[in-house]
């Protein structure tokens, strides 16, 4: 900066300069006459300009994040487990089926729990299973459940029956039926010490939407 000021003003009179070693820098005040000129400058840093590329990441960055963002709300297919076997077997045969299921519903209730178990009559879920069907008397009944170790008990439990999983975007989905009517013949004499399974007992346990209320 020294040498573009005029000579001017480094001869200005009242001004000693101390040449030193490695000096350090200091602000200078020059008294100027009045026929003394001098020129002045100042600078300034350049301000950073942002690119275009560098804008272009942003956004990209941006997008990128939106996108992470959402494909991590997605709602993921939930999965169920289920047992399967003909319906006079579930329905109308098997000893205390019907008082286990009333009993872990009746559970259910008094904890306040979400029902996560149902009967489905003929359900569509079966098309999946080729294996499972052609073993299978029709019309068929699923016990169908979130919960997979309770499902694997009842098939102990159950015995006879066939059990699998599968998963599914709602519930809807998953408990999906083909309209069957289910009727069976009352035995002309009945020896057990339990009473019979009265007709549509199941009605319950059917899935939302066409379930009826159960007193428990």
């Amino acid at each position: 900066m020294a040498a573009t000021l005029s000579q001017r003003c480094w001869a200005a009179p009242g001004v000693k300069l101390n040449p030193t070693r490695n000096p350090k820098p200091k602000s200078l005040s020059l008294p100027l006459s009045a026929n003394s000129t001098c020129t002045l400058f100042s600078f300034s840093p350049p301000f950073p300009k942002l690119s275009s590329s560098s804008s272009v990441r942003t956004v990209v960055a941006a997008v990128e994040s939106d996108q992470l963002s959402s494909s991590s709300t997605e709602k993921k297919p939930s999965k169920y487990y289920f047992v399967v076997a003909n319906a006079k077997f579930m329905l109308d045969e098997e000893e205390h089926f019907q008082e286990q299921l009333f009993e872990r519903l009746r559970l259910f209730k008094e904890r306040n729990n979400e029902q996560d178990f149902w009967l489905v009559i003929e359900p569509k879920f079966l098309d999946k299973f080729p294996d499972i069907t052609r073993r299978l008397g029709r019309p068929a009944v699923a016990l169908v459940s979130t919960n997979g170790p309770w499902i694997t008990f009842m098939k102990l439990r159950l015995d006879r029956v066939l059990s699998e999983s599968f998963e599914a975007d709602s519930l809807e989905e998953a408990l999906a039926c083909s309209p069957t009517k289910i009727e069976f013949k009352k035995p002309d004499k009945w020896v057990a010490p339990y009473p019979k399974y009265e007709s549509e007992w199941w009605g319950p346990f059917l899935p939302p939407g066409s379930k009826k209320e159960a007193k428990v």
